[in-house]
């Protein structure tokens, strides 16, 4: 597929999915480029803020299989994966999948369930496989797991580890919406007589494959690199940061501002495009110090703070 297609084909999809959530379109472009860069995505927000609903309307309207897990305490491993059973017919026991054998996968307030059970998730965001009882299945192509926790629920809830939270790509917020996109979501429900809005398929699983390869095709200066990995680097010097970010977190930089440059109709990517990213990159892989924890610094701020005192680079 062309750079140009890209762009006409992100944009169509874009513009579908806003049909059922307003005013969000900045953050369905993230979500998008994080598609396009076969990442994860966590949402971390307040209740009732479209978490769901977006991850759910990109399924539809990237004509993809869908799956929605919704995590507690008490949900096991083999929910996810699935389990071997015993089949009477054939006098052996067979592998019957498990939601996670999905395009896209809804991982609903994943802080809810216990550390082994999120565990299940580990190998399939990483290796893009599912290994029970000794036999390993590959994941459909493509695969993507949204997850959603509040931040403002924490009784019964068991905090991600830094290891699984490495695994997302980014982490987003949605936020409110503005009282003119309010009243806007009030008119459009009072407008229609069924709850859900009716999406069409604007696109298919090889297609987001095709887009994909595209995006491989896109032109990363050495400058720019260097960039990046200055950035990466200054977050493990920070005076206020224990943990800093790995190289991992280099790598989803570099796949992201390449998607966006992509969606953008460019074949190259220029400083902006990094820049857009930098803070729902890297924020989340980041440990604060214990003696800043509970103020006002947060590594959304470190990041930031890291990315206005870092040289950006001229690049033809």
């Amino acid at each position: 597929m062309k750079i140009d297609a890209v762009r006409g084909r992100v944009g169509s999809i874009v513009e579908e999915v806003s049909r059922a959530v307003v005013g969000k379109d900045a953050v369905l472009r993230q979500v998008a480029a994080v598609l396009l860069a076969g990442g994860h995505v966590l949402f971390e927000d307040n209740p009732g803020l479209a978490k769901t609903l977006i991850a759910r309307s990109f399924a539809r309207v990237l004509g993809i299989d869908f799956r929605r897990i919704q995590f507690t305490p008490d949900l096991l491993p083999s929910d996810i994966t699935g389990s071997h059973v015993f089949d009477r017919d054939r006098g052996t026991f067979t592998l019957v999948p498990g939601p996670v054998f999905a395009n896209i996968v809804l991982a609903d307030e994943v802080n809810r369930a216990t550390p082994k059970t999120q565990s299940a998730l580990l190998e399939a965001m990483q290796e893009l496989q599912v290994s029970v009882a000794g036999e390993t299945r590959a994941l459909p192509r493509p695969f993507a797991v949204l997850a959603t926790q509040n931040p403002i629920e924490y009784e019964g809830t068991f905090p991600l580890p830094e290891a699984q939270l490495d695994r997302f790509m980014v982490r987003l917020s949605v936020g409110y919406p503005s009282s003119e996109d309010e009243a806007e979501i009030l008119r459009r429900r009072a407008g229609r007589t069924d709850e859900e809005v009716e999406l069409r398929a604007v696109s298919s699983a090889s297609e987001l494959v095709g887009m994909r390869q595209a995006v491989e095709g896109v032109v990363v200066d050495e400058e720019l690199m260097a960039y990046i990995v200055e950035i990466v680097a200054r977050t493990r010097t920070h005076p206020n940061v224990y943990v800093g970010a790995s190289p991992r977190g280099s790598l989803a930089l570099l796949k992201l501002a390449r998607a966006w440059a992509a969606a953008e109709g460019r074949d190259f990517v220029i400083p902006d495009d990094v820049k857009r990213f930098a803070v729902v990159a890297l924020a989340h892989r980041l440990v604060l110090r214990p003696e800043f924890w509970g103020r006002q610094t947060t590594t959304q701020s470190v990041v930031q703070s890291i990315l206005d005192t870092t040289t950006v680079p001229k690049v033809s």
